[in-house]
C-alpha cells in the first residue's frame, strides 16, 4: 500500500510553550497536558494527552516527518508519543535526519546551493549585530551555521525595525519571520519542502499532508496535496491561504489537538 506522509511543523502547531497555551476555557474543563519537552530540568513544550493518542495512531498509519526549524540539538529535546520517526527534518530543511542521524549528502547540497543563490550567513549576523538595539534583544543566535535568530522582548520590539529588515533581506536573497519572541532570518533556498519532497521520493508517498502557522510553513503547506494552519501564528494574522490549504478556528494548544485529527482523518480516507 502507497504511504502517505504527513510533514508538520511543531512549536506552535503540533507542541506548545506554557505561554502559547492559549487555554482561556474555565481551569475545570482544561484539557490534560502531556510534557514532551524538558529543557534544564524544566518542562517546556506540551500537547493534549488525548493529541498524544492521535499522534500514536497516526504514526501506525502513515509516515510522519517532524518538520521544524528548530536545530537537531534542539529537536532531540523533544520526546514525542508514538513510534519514532524514521525521518525529521530540522533546521528549516538544512538537515535530514534518517533514523535519528544527519544524511551529510543532503546537507552538503544544501550548502553548496545557499552558497550560490544568497547572500552570506555572516553579512546577515552582521547587520543584525549593527541594526538590533539591546534594549529589547535578549540572544543573538546562529543555527546551525545556516541561519541567524534573535530573541526578543516582544513588547519593545519596534514594528518599523520588522519591516526595514525584511525588505533589507528581501534584497539579498533570505526571508524574516516573527514568531513569539523569535525572530528568524533565514536563506530562502532554505526551505522544509524541499526536504519533505525528497522524504516524499524516499517512500514512494502518493499523498503529502502538512500543518504550520508560521511564513516559514507556508513553502511547506503549498508543496502538500493538502494542508492545515491554526487560527493562530503569522499565517493566521495575515489571513494567508491558499488551495489545498483549510484554516482552522481553534487556537493555542487545542489546535494541535484538531490538526492531528484531521491528519488522521485525511490518513483513513487514503
Amino acid at each position: 500500500m502507497t504511504p502517505v506522509l504527513v510533514a508538520s511543523d511543531l512549536d506552535r502547531t503540533l507542541i506548545y510553550s506554557s505561554a502559547a497555551l492559549a487555554l482561556t476555557m474555565p481551569d475545570p474543563r482544561a484539557p490534560r497536558l502531556l510534557c514532551v519537552e524538558v529543557h534544564e530540568s524544566k518542562p517546556l513544550s506540551y500537547l493534549t494527552e488525548t493529541a498524544a493518542g492521535l499522534l500514536t495512531d497516526l504514526g501506525d498509519r502513515a509516515v510522519f516527518v517532524p518538520t521544524t526549524t528548530r536545530t537537531r540539538k534542539q529537536y532531540q529535546r523533544i520526546n514525542l508519543p508514538g513510534p519514532a520517526p524514521a525521518y525529521a527534518i530540522c533546521a528549516n530543511g538544512g538537515h535530514l535526519l534518517v533514523d535519528g542521524v544527519a544524511d551529510l549528502d543532503w546537507h552538503s547540497g544544501v550548502v553548496a546551493r545557499l552558497a550560490e543563490e544568497c547572500a552570506p550567513l555572516e553579512e546577515v549576523r552582521e547587520h543584525l549585530a549593527a541594526t538590533a538595539d539591546p534594549a529589547w534583544v535578549r540572544k543573538h543566535r546562529v543555527a546551525e551555521d545556516l541561519f541567524v535568530y534573535l530573541v526578543v522582548e516582544r513588547e519593545l520590539l519596534p514594528e518599523e525595525w520588522v519591516k526595514e529588515l525584511a525588505v533589507w533581506a528581501e534584497n539579498r536573497g533570505w526571508t524574516v519571520s516573527l514568531q513569539g519572541r523569535k525572530i528568524y532570518a533565514v536563506p530562502k533556498p532554505l526551505t522544509k519542502s524541499a526536504a519533505v519532497r525528497e522524504v516524499a521520493r524516499r517512500t514512494g508517498a502518493a499523498l503529502t499532508l502538512a500543518a504550520g502557522d508560521s511564513l516559514l510553513d507556508a513553502d511547506l503547506l503549498l508543496a502538500a496535496d493538502r494542508g492545515w494552519r491554526p487560527g493562530h501564528g503569522e499565517l493566521a494574522d495575515t489571513d494567508w491561504t491558499a488551495p489545498g490549504i483549510t484554516a482552522l478556528p481553534e487556537r493555542g494548544v487545542l489546535a494541535g489537538e484538531r490538526i492531528l485529527r484531521e491528519f488522521l482523518k485525511a490518513a483513513r480516507q487514503a
